[in-house]
């Protein structure tokens, strides 16, 4: 997974989550945006810690706003995205100066954060969730059920390689659960209904409307893209195959 194994990538959305909530001072859900940008973060390899380094800045510069000042609370980690990136900058060039050594021992893999028996569980909650989408499909999208059975089947594949008495390497099964889900993706948004569609736009324009001006055209890019996708999977009652989502 490259720079993905300089944080715990299990543990990842948890962990700042829990870190935006303390530094909030309140309990917030995480709303379909807040998810897009962490996993724009995960999917850059930027690490927890630079996260972090970035959310406290964002808050000590929202205090000096004047929302800020008026007592208004910061609602989205959308505020927090170019201080994420400054940080995640670096960290990487601290790393690099930090020579060969320091830095392989920087970038080695963590343990994973849970048992073989949650990964199965996991994958078995995921079988179920396949194949009752791909059944309450068959009738009206016949094409589209099929794909969902056939992600389903290899879903099944892989979750007896699970049971094998070799141990599995984690990243590789990531991989291909990445690769399965991205597939799946595509086939969902080029059958989506422009409805749906219609819908998941108008909310996203909602939501960055007070955003967008602290964004660059690929940072808004790119988040729009994964909001889209977190909101199509949603739209089917399809489930999201990445360990990411496992806690």
């Amino acid at each position: 997974m490259g720079a993905t194994s300089a944080f715990n990538y299990f543990n990842y959305f948890t962990e700042i989550e829990e870190y935006f909530w303390r530094k909030r001072g309140a309990h917030l859900l995480v709303s379909p945006l807040d998810w897009a940008i962490l996993e724009t973060w995960q999917k850059s390899g930027i690490p927890v810690s630079a996260v972090q380094k970035g959310i406290d800045r964002a808050f000590e510069s929202y205090q000096r706003s004047k929302r800020g000042q008026a007592g208004r609370q910061m609602k989205s980690l959308a505020y927090c995205v170019d201080a994420v990136l400054d940080a995640a900058e670096e960290e990487k060039e601290a790393a690099a100066g930090a020579g060969p050594v320091a830095g392989a021992a920087r970038y080695r893999a963590p343990d994973a954060s849970f048992s073989s028996e949650e990964v199965k569980r996991y994958f078995a909650r995921n079988i179920e969730r396949l194949a009752r989408a791909a059944e309450e499909l068959k009738p009206r999208q016949p094409e589209l059920a099929t794909r969902v059975a056939e992600v389903c089947d290899k879903l099944r594949h892989l979750l007896m390689l699970l049971d094998s008495p070799v141990q599995i390497d984690l990243e590789d099964m990531e991989r291909r659960l990445s690769i399965l889900e991205e597939k799946l993706g595509a086939s969902l948004a080029s059958l989506a209904s422009d409805q749906v569609l219609f819908e998941i736009r108008r909310d996203l324009d909602r939501q960055l409307a007070t955003y967008r001006r602290k964004m660059t055209a690929d940072q808004l890019s790119t988040l729009e893209r994964r909001y889209t996708q977190k909101r199509i999977f949603e739209a089917f009652a399809i489930p999201r195959l990445s360990l990411f989502y496992l806690t």
